[in-house]
């Protein structure tokens, strides 16, 4: 009688071993493409949110200039010295969304974690956390109109509308800026 050496048993185990490795790695794979796949959803969801509230910030600055004395909405503001005042501060003289001039001497007012002068944008995007938000932000009206090929003297507003998602903790944040200029 021949004795068995158990080779075909240990050949299986073997193999085994192999798949449930490769089967381990597989789900590990698919586990990370999930992930990423959800944070591009959460990041294109955040960009939409952020892009209509600059949109609404858009509207809001061609509203502005439209007004009868133009852009009697914002408040005013002069800056007398080379320092950022801190009373009043220069960086929350904001009223509903709507900045003067930046100071120059001031952090720009989306860094400044201190700043409170945004407004909320009303428009419905569905599962986002939170409302996105805006400012408009006056730069000045001595601005040419034209790209430089034509003539005609004549001088726009411009404005600097900035805007951001406002999700839940642990979301994507998208901020997002524009100039706009109208006559």
């Amino acid at each position: 009688m021949r004795k068995q050496s158990g080779a075909a048993l240990i050949v299986a185990l073997v193999l085994l071993v192999l798949v449930t490795l490769l089967g381990v790695a597989g789900i590990q794979t698919v586990a990370l493409e999930e992930k990423m796949a959800a944070n591009t959803f959460d990041r294109n969801l955040a960009l939409q949110a952020a892009e209509a509230a600059l949109r609404v910030g858009e509207a809001v600055a061609e509203a502005q200039s439209k007004t009868v004395p133009p852009n009697s909405g914002f408040p005013s503001y002069t800056d007398a010295d080379n320092s950022c005042p801190t009373s009043p501060s220069a960086i929350n003289n904001c009223v509903n969304g709507l900045c003067p001039t930046p100071d120059k001497d001031c952090p720009e007012r989306w860094k400044a974690s201190n700043f409170t002068g945004w407004a909320n944008a009303s428009v419905s995007l569905g599962g986002l956390a939170g409302t996105p938000q805006y400012f408009v932000e006056y730069l000045g009206s001595n601005f040419p109109c034209t790209d430089g090929g034509s003539s005609d003297p004549k001088n726009c507003k411009r404005y600097r509308i900035t805007a951001r998602s406002n999700p839940g903790t642990g979301r994507a944040t998208v901020m997002l800026q524009s100039v706009y200029a109208t006559d």
